[in-house]
């Protein structure tokens, strides 16, 4: 009986967790993005 209730606890925590990773990667991603946007008109630059 225990387990019925911890288990949806369990899943959504997980749920969670991997949702903040993929919020993370994708803001990591943008970061990247912008870096290299910006080293780009540096260079281009005279």
């Amino acid at each position: 009986m225990k387990l019925l209730r911890t288990a949806p606890i369990a899943i959504l925590a997980c749920a969670l967790a991997l949702s903040a990773c993929a919020n993370t990667v994708r803001g990591v991603g943008k970061d990247v993005k912008s870096t290299a946007r910006a080293v780009d008109e540096t260079v281009e630059k005279p």
